[in-house]
């Protein structure tokens, strides 16, 4: 008698399960294969459409930009890997992109292979929609701003840039917000939908400037022919490659202070190697002006007995 009992009781567990299984398990488990395929196909799709895109965009930035005179040719050269960098953030939204429809839509279909209606859901969907659009619109706000944000590269990671509220050195650009670290080293979270102007300190090139002084009575031609000679040094050496984009150049004289002239000297730079630009060519120079005997006046003397901290004010220019 209680074998016929759990026999019976086995039966009414097994049975049960065992059709649904078959009638609707497997076609779940075959719904989510399928979504999950569509999801690898989508991603290695756009993975070789963004390959293909970065690998047009890659150019030779240096030697493209140093053969070159033209700010508007130089500036193409140099948005090369800007482009590169702007078909990587692309590739990741479209992908994001695609996981969430692909997702939604296996998700639907999963739940009608239960048998549930989906009807009153989406109804009750859109009626949340409606809700959260009125109720959320700071967030909708902030999510279309960041995807022109990365549709129109306005920045991207690595750049420097002045939002505003901010400003520091992208480590990251979202949807919702931006991440960025000032000089001093904090990070700043800044959402997109508030973000009204952008100043990229980054993209393109920048000017490299230089003011040496010189002694009062020194000949000006001779500083500038100097000059010129050392520029031209410069942009021929191989190792200011990936630093100069072009020959530095005497500008003039920038200031006359006591028995010292400051000549300046500029020079176009990649946007990321400005300090080393600046650096190389005031140690180039100094070089320069001691073979050729060029005097450089002494801007500030020790005053004798005082500390190192006590010490007076060099003249400004």
């Amino acid at each position: 008698m209680n074998a016929g009992i759990t026999a019976t009781l086995a039966e009414a567990w097994y049975y049960p399960l065992w059709h649904w299984i078959t009638s609707y398990g497997l076609r779940v488990v075959a719904t989510i294969a399928v979504g999950i395929v569509a999801w690898v196909l989508s991603s290695r799709a756009i993975n070789r459409v963004t390959d293909a895109a970065v690998k047009r965009a890659m150019t030779d930035r240096p030697a493209a930009a140093r053969s070159t005179d033209n700010t508007t040719e130089l500036t193409d050269a140099i948005m090369g890997q800007r482009r590169e960098q702007r078909a990587r953030a692309l590739g990741q939204l479209l992908r994001s992109i695609s996981a969430f429809i692909i997702g939604g839509i296996t998700f639907l279909i999963v739940l009608t292979e239960l048998g549930m209606d989906i009807a009153p859901l989406l109804a009750s969907a859109g009626v949340i929609g409606v809700a959260l659009g009125f109720g959320a619109q700071t967030l909708v706000k902030d999510f279309l701003s960041g995807i022109f944000l990365v549709l129109e590269d306005q920045y991207g990671p690595g750049d420097v840039v002045d939002l505003g509220s901010a400003i520091g050195t992208v480590e990251e650009v979202g949807l919702r917000i931006t991440r960025l670290r000032d000089a001093s080293g904090v990070v700043w979270y800044v959402r997109n939908g508030e973000i009204l102007r952008v100043g990229n300190r980054s993209q393109g090139w920048t000017l490299a400037i230089v003011d040496v002084p010189i002694a009062y009575d020194e000949d000006l031609d001779r500083v500038r022919r100097l000059v010129e000679k050392v520029g031209r040094s410069m942009d021929a050496d191989a190792a200011y490659d990936g630093v100069l984009l072009g020959a530095p150049s005497y500008a003039g004289v920038e200031s006359v202070s006591g028995d010292a002239m400051f000549i300046r000297v500029t020079a176009r730079s990649a946007p990321d190697q400005r300090l080393v630009a600046e650096r190389a060519i005031r140690e180039q120079l100094k070089l320069a002006f001691d073979s050729m005997g060029i005097r450089m006046p002494i801007l500030a003397r020790p005053a004798p007995g005082l500390p190192p901290g006590n010490q007076p004010n060099p003249p400004r220019a």
